[in-house]
């Protein structure tokens, strides 16, 4: 909610609803817990017969109850303590999401250190990077393949009290497996807190996050037990599944957004599923998930699915299904206006007109959610998700407005690496598309001059400041980094703009560091134009250029079974392989005009924000580094990458 201040300056704190009330009463077994690894023993004698973690595609596939998951924890604890780990040592935790990474993690918390963590897919250089600023002292790696790629000196590894290898084993006598440190005979485990060492509680350092990444060198974020636990007691304000809930785990563990959420799941004993992207769309079917953390790149990639589908089907059925989806989507959007849950603020009488629109439209729309859409989404989501939360970016608002017309509210969550992550969310009860949602418990927001600091107004845009038991202390080792993000009064500045409305909601716009200034020196945030370019069926991905230049540029990488349909409509003749070039000269003249047409559409265009031209472009994957784990663009490494793109539309 929002807490209107002198002449309406734009700031928002948490007011809870009754809702969230008795969402949060409900949890107070967990309101004394000063340790993240403390909720085991709670779950354990509370849900100690329910499945917490299934892994079917780890190496080797696994699957744990409560009372296994907390006994491996305590016995693990008990190893490392025996290696000589102890409050204060820091223990390198690389590899991807299985049940071994978890009971590592929380074995680390147990003895009162801390790990820093990163994916086993991650650049070697990012990894050893890692080792060094963090200080570890234990190192855990996922493979045997990893560990030969780390490639480690040999007066590195000296200084190590442990290196474990959670996968086969290991012809390396320096590293230890993870069924033999498991079968080591030792005198104690920590499984109640009365038998740890004195200082066990004092320990606060969890986890150390690294920054993607994405400019320069990643930076270390040290989080504390206390940041970890707000997530864990807050998010029920937003989901709140009931124990045995099943939940689909696609994100890599390490990412502070899907740390933070399985914490939070792992609490409300819930049975969690560990996926992959190749695995997802068959998982959704078996596992049909209640629950599930996603970015809007997932979202985004199963509509297209849908799209094709569509596409293939008999063209009586296909007209069927867009007319009821066009239908579905105008209810929808009447529904919102009619409830007021809209960004722009509309008067009493557009409203009256939308009740109006949603009685025409509701017999043909209550027909389809009968007998259309719920067939719909047990193929794109297993049929019974209640809590799909986004996070990690904005969702497209047609991507947004798909997903409602079917049944499926998503959540949209808003926070980064250095805020444990989440400071808001879309509630179920007050979910305006288009916003980042309202604070967590004990969350402010205030909106600033990005260059003067001062306040501004609501419906302003400007720098998002944020504080809150969530937000770090600092950088590792980084105090100039700190100071310049963190003030006094512990308001952290997210590098995002966006505005506050008046019931507390926030709008992200774009991203301070992403802001194209033109030659003519006109700001441009190229995420909202990008996001309306993703609505067409001819874009997989695309990134905006042009700083520095008189106008903006788009890297195209295409939908290419569409882009050859609609180029033959077009009279083109295109090779079969679009990759590799910018693009014939002709294609790229329309494909210019046809983005420009797109963009002129938007609400509240400009003229500068229009391409002067277009270039194809390979894919941005994770694998060839222009994607984080979580999806996002590394923009300057695919400006690297596509120097030869950007020269073609600029002619230099």
């Amino acid at each position: 909610m929002a807490k209107k201040a002198f002449l309406d300056l734009a700031e928002s704190t948490w007011i809870p609803t009754e809702i969230e009330k008795i969402a949060l009463s409900r949890r107070n077994h967990f309101r004394d817990v000063l340790r993240v690894d403390q909720i085991w023993f709670w779950l354990s004698e509370n849900y100690g017969d329910t499945t917490a973690v299934v892994a079917p595609h780890s190496n080797p596939p696994e699957e744990f109850t409560y009372r296994e998951l907390a006994s491996k924890i305590s016995k693990l604890s008990g190893v490392l303590k025996s290696y000589g780990v102890v409050q204060g040592d820091i223990a390198a935790l690389f590899s991807e999401n299985s049940p071994r990474w978890l009971i590592a993690d929380q074995a680390i918390m147990r003895v009162g250190a801390a790990n820093a963590v990163r994916g086993a897919t991650a650049p070697i250089e990012e990894l050893r990077y890692i080792l060094n600023d963090s200080s570890a002292k234990v190192l855990f790696v996922q493979s045997q393949e990893l560990w030969r790629s780390l490639d480690l000196p040999d007066d590195n590894i000296k200084d190590f009290k442990l290196i474990v290898q959670l996968e086969g084993e290991s012809s390396d006598k320096r590293i230890i497996s993870w069924e033999s440190l498991f079968n080591r005979n030792i005198s104690e485990t920590i499984d109640d807190l009365s038998e740890s060492d004195t200082n066990y509680i004092d320990s606060n350092l969890a986890s150390i996050l690294y920054t993607s990444g994405t400019t320069g060198k990643p930076k270390g974020v040290p989080l504390t037990h206390e940041n970890f636990l707000h997530q864990i007691n807050s998010l029920a304000c937003v989901a709140h599944p009931s124990p045995g809930s099943s939940v689909l785990s696609v994100l890599p563990i390490w990412h502070s957004y899907e740390r933070s959420a399985e914490y939070f799941f792992f609490s409300c004993g819930c049975t969690q599923t560990y996926t992959t992207i190749k695995n997802l769309k068959n998982d959704l079917a078996i596992v049909k998930p209640v629950v599930m953390a996603t970015v809007p790149r997932l979202w985004e990639s199963i509509q297209v699915a849908f799209d094709d589908a569509l596409n293939r089907m008999p063209l009586f059925q296909k007209i069927v299904l867009q007319l009821a989806l066009s239908n579905s989507k105008s209810y929808k959007l009447a529904a919102r206006a009619a409830k007021g849950l809209l960004i722009e603020e509309k008067s009493f009488g557009y409203r009256m007109l939308a009740k109006s629109e949603l009685i025409v439209r509701w017999p043909l729309h209550f027909i389809a959610s009968t007998f259309l859409w719920p067939k719909v989404r047990s193929q794109v989501s297993g049929g019974k998700l209640n809590f799909p939360i986004n996070g990690g970016g904005a969702i497209a608002p047609y991507v947004d407005l798909f997903f409602e017309a079917i049944g499926i509210d998503l959540l949209v969550g808003y926070g980064l690496t250095e805020t444990s992550p989440v400071v808001s969310c879309r509630r179920p009860w007050n979910n305006i598309r288009g916003s980042s949602g309202t604070p967590l418990p004990s969350t402010e927001f205030k909106i600033v001059d990005s260059k003067t600091m001062a306040q501004k107004s609501f419906r302003q845009i400007g720098l998002v400041l944020v504080r809150g038991p969530q937000v770090m202390k600092g950088y590792l080792n980084r105090p100039e980094s700190t100071a310049e993000v963190l003030d006094s009064e512990g308001w952290f500045n997210t590098g995002d703009l966006g505005m506050l409305l008046t019931d507390g909601s926030l709008i992200l716009t774009g991203r301070q560091k992403d802001t194209i200034v033109l030659s003519s020196g006109e700001n441009i945030e190229p995420s909202p134009l990008e996001e309306a370019l993703l609505a067409s069926p001819l874009v997989n991905q695309i990134m905006l250029i042009g700083q520095d230049r008189k106008q903006l540029g788009a890297l195209l990488v295409p939908q290419e079974q569409a882009l050859m349909e609609w180029a033959r409509d077009k009279s083109l003749c295109l090779s079969e392989n679009l990759g590799g070039s910018p693009g014939d000269a002709t294609l790229r003249s329309i494909l210019k005009s046809e983005f420009n047409q797109i963009l002129s559409l938007r609400k509240g265009s400009r003229i500068n924000e229009r391409i002067i031209g277009v270039a194809l472009v390979d894919p941005f994957s994770i694998e060839n580094g222009l994607l984080t784990q979580t999806l996002k663009q590394r923009r300057d490494k695919i400006l690297i990458r596509d120097r030869t793109a950007v020269d073609s539309i600029y002619g230099s």
